[in-house]
């Protein structure tokens, strides 16, 4: 018998004991695995599922969920859930780094992870960092929600209007703008996560520029009661193309009735979310921009990622697991 763990793919009908040792070494039950919709939309793709695990003497030692960016066969992909055994912490660091060379793919990435283990990505020779936030006030006399020491709107320009896309088959028609960022997403991905996904409601926008497709921007409003805030959750285009988006973005937040639109983005230039409008809310600073809404929470969230090739990368809020709605566990 080998001396060390060995690495694969789980099967299909594996799906309830990886829920049960999910359940037995982690900290609690999450939503994400114990809920049937999140579990199907997240972890089954056609007849598969998409977890790896590490074993040694047919005892599981670790196991990691992965999501796919698209359908292509060297798919770039999200890592979400990943749990070790007590005593096989390094089982698991080593499965995640097999997990590409398992799942045949591209980039890696992994959206909203603990800080205290970005030393663990780096050891692996991976890029880990906090994501930014970013926000842009509406012209109000007072906010509700954001407090915000020094409240400043950035002046915008802008040539390009944002058209809605009603449904998978106008996206589909549409296509894919031109991008070099990654993951690389695919219309498949693209419909499956803003028309499809469980609970939530995504407004998806196309920016076209003399019938050529340039970018899309996908929000969502959420109501707090007190306020509105318009969420920005993915971002696909060129950077130059932000932007040029300025005055139509400023028209969605007039008419969401949002105190302000905010990102959270790893990978686009300060410089051009600056030039979109946008202001940074810095690490550490006193003001405040609620994350949790329902009921509002005034204090700030930090994301935190990694990715396996930070040349070109760009992470959004909705990637990976990341915006979905607090539920209970089932």
């Amino acid at each position: 018998m080998s001396g060390g763990p060995s690495f694969r793919l789980a099967k299909p009908e594996e799906a309830g004991r990886v829920v049960e040792f999910i359940n037995l070494h982690f900290d609690w039950k999450l939503p994400v695995v114990n809920r049937p919709e999140f579990f199907d939309f997240y972890y089954r793709s056609g007849q598969g599922l998409q977890f790896a695990l590490a074993e040694q003497g047919g005892e599981w030692l670790a196991v990691v969920g992965y999501i796919r960016a698209s359908q292509g066969p060297r798919p770039d992909l999200w890592a979400s859930v990943w749990v070790a055994k007590k005593g096989a912490n390094g089982a698991g660091l080593a499965l995640m780094d097999a997990l590409p060379r398992l799942a045949g793919a591209g980039v890696l990435a992994c959206n909203n992870i603990r800080p205290k283990t970005m030393a663990l990505y780096r050891f692996l020779g991976w890029h880990a960092g906090r994501m930014g936030h970013f926000y842009r006030l509406a012209p109000l006399p007072r906010y509700q929600l954001a407090q915000v020491q020094a409240p400043a709107i950035l002046p915008v320009g802008g040539d390009l209007a944002l058209e809605p896309v009603p449904g998978p088959s106008a996206l589909a028609a549409l296509g894919l703008p031109e991008t070099p960022h990654t993951p690389k997403k695919d219309v498949w991905y693209l419909a499956r996560r803003y028309f499809a996904f469980p609970h939530l409601a995504y407004q998806v926008y196309a920016a076209r520029h003399s019938g050529a497709l340039l970018a899309y921007l996908v929000c969502r409003v959420v109501d707090g009661g007190r306020g509105k805030v318009l969420r920005i959750a993915d971002y696909i285009g060129r950077d130059e193309v932000l932007p040029r988006l300025g005055k139509a973005i400023d028209r969605l937040l007039l008419a969401s009735g949002a105190e302000y639109a905010e990102l959270y983005c790893a990978g686009l230039p300060a410089a051009v979310l600056k030039a979109a409008g946008f202001c940074e809310r810095a690490e550490g600073s006193p003001d405040i921009l609620p994350n949790y809404l329902t009921p509002p929470l005034f204090e700030n969230t930090d994301y935190y990622y990694f990715t396996s090739a930070p040349e070109q990368f760009v992470m959004f809020r909705a990637d990976g697991d990341q915006d979905r709605p607090n539920l209970p566990e089932a």
